[in-house]
This record gives structure tokens, C-alpha cells and sequence, in this order.
């Protein structure tokens, strides 16, 4: 069955104890706005921005491994996107709450998320 994806964002990790000087860093830094302040399921993890570029998808998280940035990749069926994925040469590292975690056959690490808008954005890639 096909399915549709596409490159949602970016993420912002940091290994901070206080997201919000980064938040307000990387906002200032890319020309965008603090959307929702606590956007995480757990309050002080995540800070989504708004007014970027095309509705690109960005937020600082705050993470215990070392500060990085990482993509996320968004599907209509991210099990069919994670399958298909794998056998370009990435692997599955680990389903996290409602995405799967995986890495590059280059060693990056990535995340395919659900789609939530597909109209606004990118024409997503139709994938059979």
C-alpha cells in the first residue's frame, strides 16, 4: 500500500538544564517566534517555534545526551516509512511514545513522526 512522506523539521537537542535561554537563542538566531512554550509531554522538554520558513516544523528539546541537531521525517504511516527506510540501509533504534528513532548507515539519527498536515508545507513524496 503507498504511502506519503516527507521532511517535516528539524530539532534542535539541548543538554541543558534550562530550555529557555535556548530557545529564545535559536529563535532570535533563525527569525522565528516561541508558538508554545511547553509543547512536550512533559513540561520544560520541548519549545515549538512559530512564524519559520514555509511552516517548517522546528523545536529545541531538551535532551541528557550532547547538544545536536537531528531531522524528523513525516509520514502518513511510519511504519510503512521505517520499513522503507530500513532497507535503504538505516535502522530502527527504538519507538519513542508515538515515532520511531533511527539512524543513518552514516550514523546520524533521525525520527519518523506522524504527518498531521499534509496540505500546508511541502507536496509530500508518494512512496508505493
Amino acid at each position: 500500500m503507498a504511502h506519503r512522506s516527507r521532511l517535516a523539521g528539524f530539532i534542535i537537542d539541548c543538554q541543558t538544564d534550562d530550555l529557555a535561554p535556548a530557545a529564545r537563542f535559536w529563535c532570535e538566531a533563525l527569525g522565528a517566534s516561541i508558538a508554545d512554550p511547553d509543547a512536550g509531554d512533559v513540561p520544560g522538554t520541548y519549545v515549538q517555534f512559530g512564524d519559520t520558513r514555509d511552516g517548517m516544523h522546528i523545536e529545541v528539546q531538551k535532551v541528557d545526551h550532547a547538544s545536536r541537531v537531528h531531522l524528523d521525517i513525516e509520514s502518513d504511516d511510519i511504519d510503512a516509512e521505517a520499513a522503507r527506510l530500513e532497507k535503504l540501509g538505516a535502522k530502527k533504534i527504538a519507538f519513542v511514545k508515538r515515532w520511531w528513532v533511527m539512524e543513518a548507515p552514516t550514523g546520524q539519527r533521525f525520527c519518523v513522526v506522524k504527518m498531521h498536515h499534509p496540505e500546508i508545507g511541502m507536496t509530500p513524496t508518494t512512496w508505493e
